[in-house]
This record gives structure tokens, C-alpha cells and sequence, in this order.
């Protein structure tokens, strides 16, 4: 079955902005430290767990961000794709990786199972407003679906500020960010960047 013209065009888009991604990564090799430099601690509300992920492709590197949350008395953890369909599930890291369903490193399924407060999301684009634009699967978009029915999460898009984009297609499935961290700063959804730490 051929795809419908607005799944066509996510289709497009993100074909252009994984190049767009991979020259911004190649031309920032900093910019995951610089990001962590940036972001403003007080900002952010209380967390004991703290969710990044593990990078693939061109995705802004989000170990030195989680780095600085753990230094900051976070425990750290990582998301499992059990299978194609289900939502995320969160494992604290302990030690040592494992591939996962989708053959993405992430912690083996002996180590503890957690629930974040904070939840670092990848981002392939992104707008003013704290919509993403994710890889398609949807695996991130039912997780927070899921957190956000269960209790307050926060989440923040690790990105490059050049993968802003004017406006992210959006669905009535999609989950927004709450805020946005890039090289350049961070910003609260809908409101301006701030250098303040």
C-alpha cells in the first residue's frame, strides 16, 4: 500500500534531515559537551532518575549530559526495546550492555527496571512549540504517552540547534518535549534560549 501524502512527507523529511544531522555532527565534534555545559540544573524539576539513551547514527552524544545529571545524584538508565510494538521499558545502568530487541545496546535484563523522572529523547527535528520529530518508530511517542498517564516526567530533547526546524508535522499520538537542549543553550518549550547554568 503506497503511504499517504503526510506520512510520504515525514518520510522525505527525515530522509533530509538525518543528512542534515550527520554534516552537523561531523562539523561539531564538541557540541555534546558544550550541551551538558549548558544546561541550567535549577531549571529543571526534582529527578532521582534520569533516562538518556544510547546514540546511533549521527545523534547528539547524550553521555557527557548524563554525566553531569549522575554527578548531580541522578541514577542513571537507559531504554530496552522489548519488541517492535511495546513501550520502552527503562533499565538503571549497572554495568556492563546487551543488544536489544533492535540489536540498541542497553542494559541486560537482569539489571533493576526504574521509572524516570527526567527522559533525554533523541531528536531528529524540532520546533519552538517542543514538537519532535523522532526516527518513526513511535517507540518513544507510546512510552510517554504511558509515563505521562502514570505520573509527571519531564522531557528534554538533546539536539544540535541546527535540527530546528520551523514547524515538526505533528499527530494526535505525538508527545512533545518539555524543554530543549542544544549546543547553544536551553529552552523551555515555546519560550526563548537561555545560557544560564
Amino acid at each position: 500500500m503506497a503511504p499517504v501524502p503526510h506520512a510520504l512527507s515525514k518520510q522525505r523529511l527525515r530522509q533530509a534531515l538525518r543528512r542534515r544531522r550527520r554534516a552537523l555532527a561531523a562539523g561539531n565534534p564538541d557540541a555534546a559537551s558544550e550541551a551538558a555545559r549548558l544546561l541550567p540544573l535549577g531549571r529543571l524539576p526534582p529527578f532521582q532518575v534520569v533516562a538518556g539513551y544510547h546514540p546511533l547514527g549521527a545523534e547528539m552524544d547524550p553521555r557527557p549530559l548524563m554525566e553531569r545529571l549522575s554527578e548531580a545524584g541522578a541514577t542513571l538508565a537507559l531504554p530496552v526495546v522489548l519488541d517492535r510494538e511495546s513501550p520502552l521499558v527503562f533499565r538503571a545502568v549497572t554495568g556492563d550492555l546487551e543488544p536489544d530487541a533492535l540489536a540498541i545496546p542497553g542494559p541486560p535484563a537482569h539489571a533493576p527496571e526504574v521509572t524516570p523522572d527526567i527522559v533525554i529523547a533523541p531528536v531528529l527535528a524540532f520546533d519552538g512549540a517542543g514538537r519532535r520529530l523522532g526516527q518513526g518508530a513511535g517507540h518513544y511517542d507510546r512510552t510517554l504517552r504511558d509515563l505521562r498517564a502514570a505520573r509527571s516526567v519531564f522531557v528534554l530533547g538533546l539536539a544540535y540547534a541546527d535540527q530546528e526546524v520551523e514547524r515538526v508535522p505533528s499527530e494526535s499520538h505525538d508527545e512533545p518535549l518539555d524543554a530543549i537542549l542544544t549546543e547553544m543553550g536551553y529552552r523551555d518549550a515555546g519560550h526563548g534560549l537561555t545560557k544560564d547554568s
